[in-house]
């Protein structure tokens, strides 16, 4: 049992889906490292435990316990995160976090911070329960958040469900000047809003002012509306990203060859195409991407899951030997950062981006849903650092006429010259007595200034 005289105990609530999980687990080992006498424990379900240490090359830091949360699914069912999973698991909580952190709290004492996605709101409620402190983490980008908390403002000025206001300009909120109300995530302005995942986010909303701090996996002048804004809705709001920088970058295996590949191809030449863990285009699609790639005759890389290969054309990957490496899986911030990548074909998930900008690398956007119409729009109207595909799909004209643009003509050049500006802007960010970087040592002080049980 622990002492009267035991250190903070901080706790993170991960969400166990899509990519925020591995971004949370990010800062809890940059937090433990940075805080080595403080104790940290980590919940999370177990087989996206198990992803995140199968993709992280070192230890995690002794002073980082990592405990498992009851999912809500069949021992035998395999660990997809599809939305049915996800509901179930919605079921779940609160009561298997608590349950969970019982058996911490048996070993380490009472939590005196909570460090949480800010999906799982009721990280408010637990931590005012036990008098301590509620730090929301924001993996995602800044423009959804804003979404979410002026919800009910963006419903009574546009409405629900009306189709005559979709192309209208969310211009009454700062920061989102340049978004049209059929960008913003489904079950706000469109959809089924009482539906879970819509609740759920308005929830959050609505309780993130209560959060001692919020951090945002962002850096600061990306969005300096947003910036100001956040800072006088929240009590305290700390720009910490890009999160993957805040970690000595470790090479990741390249099973594939792909950097291996890149050595040998021209500077700013190659399309690198993915679309994150969880999303695969339609079959049609994957065809037209395939079709676009040959008849373009750019040069790329595409990480495309074994199950999705049948639906490339016949003699496709024959045709394109030697100018094209399709494979299962690519270490992305490795091959972002190659002098070789001209491109990036994403679904602008908000790491993607932030790896993309680090990377130096203009974007092709194809967004399918949540939040990443809104960052679609960013890139290309408000950085312009990119193009989007407007159409909802990619098709083989277009994919050929994007390729040349930002391959090749001076509005791509000016793309590269626009994102490589940010990235310097995120790299003196990280770095010492940059805004990231102090903004992470604050965080850590006022974890250090939990009281200890």
């Amino acid at each position: 049992m622990a002492s009267a005289k035991s250190p903070p105990h901080v706790a993170f609530l991960a969400f166990p889906f899509g990519g925020h999980a591995s971004c949370l687990f990010t800062l809890a080992r940059a937090l433990a490292a940075a805080v080595p006498f403080v104790t940290f424990s980590f919940f999370n379900t177990g087989r996206s435990t198990s992803s995140l240490l199968r993709s992280t090359p070192s230890e995690p830091p002794p002073n980082l316990r990592i405990y498992d949360v009851p999912e809500g699914l069949p021992e035998e069912s395999p660990w997809l995160p599809t939305l049915e999973e996800a509901l179930l698991f919605l079921e779940m909580i609160p009561g298997n976090y608590i349950e969970a952190m019982a058996a911490a709290e048996g070993e380490f004492g009472k939590v005196s911070c909570f460090i949480g996605d800010c999906l799982l709101w009721f990280a408010g409620d637990v931590a005012a329960e036990r008098s301590a402190s509620w730090v929301a983490v924001r993996t995602g980008g800044q423009t959804n958040l804003a979404a979410n908390i002026y919800t009910d403002l963006i419903r009574q000025k546009v409405g629900v469900n009306d189709q005559d206001r979709a192309n209208d300009l969310v211009d009454f909120i700062p920061g989102l000047e340049y978004v049209r109300v059929r960008d913003l995530p489904n079950g706000i302005a469109f959809g089924d809003i009482k539906s879970a995942f819509p609740t759920l986010l308005y929830r959050m909303g609505q309780e993130l002012p209560r959060a001692n701090c919020v951090v945002l996996n962002t850096f600061e002048g990306l969005n300096p509306s947003l910036d100001s804004e956040f800072q006088s809705k929240f009590m305290k709001c700390l720009n910490v990203g890009p999160l993957s920088l805040l970690l000595p970058q470790t090479p990741s295996s390249d099973k594939h060859g792909c950097l291996e590949w890149l050595d040998t191809q021209k500077e700013a030449s190659i399309v690198y195409i993915c679309f994150g863990s969880i999303i695969i285009p339609p079959p049609e699609e994957v065809a037209e991407i395939a079709a676009g790639l040959e008849a373009s005759g750019a040069p790329f890389i595409w990480s495309l899951k074994d199950v999705a290969r049948v639906h490339l054309p016949p003699g496709f990957l024959d045709r394109v030997a030697g100018r094209g490496l399709v494979v299962p899986w690519a270490p992305q911030k490795q091959v972002l950062g190659h002098f070789a990548i001209g491109a990036f074909l994403t679904h602008c998930g908000w790491s993607s981006i932030l790896e993309s900008i680090v990377g130096g690398v203009p974007l092709l956007c194809r967004p399918f849903f949540g939040d990443q119409p809104m960052n679609a729009r960013a890139v290309s109207h408000v950085w312009k650092i990119g193009i989007v595909f407007e159409g909802g799909v990619v098709k083989k004209e277009e994919m050929v006429n994007a390729l040349n643009v930002i391959l090749k003509a001076d509005a791509g050049k000016k793309m590269r010259v626009n994102v490589n500006q940010l990235k310097i802007m995120a790299l003196q960010a990280t770095m010492p007595g940059g805004s990231t970087a102090n903004n992470f040592d604050a965080l850590g002080r006022m974890i250090q200034g939990c009281q200890g049980s």
